[in-house]
């Protein structure tokens, strides 16, 4: 995987820092340098001793196919990455959440779905939005229940044949689906 500071996936703003990168110290207010430390460059404090590690943030995905066999995808709405594309049900991890618990929780918002989360099938970092990186993890889900419905930030949802799929919004969706169809 690429370092969360540096990618040929995405150009960094002028200065070779990500877009939202601290400029101040959280801890005592003064400004922050560009500092070499370890192989990174990071921002850190020039009073204090606080640096500033930014890290991606985790996503968590449901992969659920239907008796047809058929893969469940939302369609993305406004004031969201790639609005009107469609992608996997998935979603950000909230703070001190169980990451399966996370990936339940956002089915539900999205679809109106319930499901049982299996597995890892395919974890991928995300570029898409060079401001807010993630870390996705894709998990093998089993309908257990709901009513399909749209929710949360999806203005649809739908089952789709992997040979007969909508436009999509992510890359790392169509990896893993070129992975599926392998399979």
């Amino acid at each position: 995987m690429a370092d969360h500071n540096h990618s040929s996936a995405t150009t960094p703003h002028t200065g070779g820092f990500w877009p939202g990168e601290y400029t101040y110290c959280p801890w005592c207010s003064n400004a922050l340098e560009a500092r070499q430390i370890g192989d990174s460059k990071r921002m850190a404090c020039t009073q204090c001793s606080f640096i500033h590690f930014r890290n991606p943030g985790v996503g968590a995905a449901v992969v659920l196919f239907d008796a047809q066999g058929r893969l469940l995808l939302i369609k993305r709405g406004p004031n969201v990455t790639r609005p009107g594309r469609w992608a996997i049900p998935a979603g950000y991890v909230n703070y001190g959440e169980e990451i399966r618990q996370a990936a339940a929780r956002e089915l539900l918002e999205e679809t109106g779905l319930t499901a049982t989360i299996g597995s890892p099938i395919f974890v991928a970092s995300n570029f898409h939005a060079p401001e807010k990186l993630t870390v996705g993890i894709w998990f093998q889900g089993t309908m257990t229940g709901g009513t399909l419905q749209a929710g949360d930030d999806a203005v649809a949802a739908d089952w789709f044949m992997l040979h007969e799929l909508p436009p999509m919004a992510f890359d790392t969706d169509l990896a893993l689906i070129a992975e599926l169809r392998e399979r």
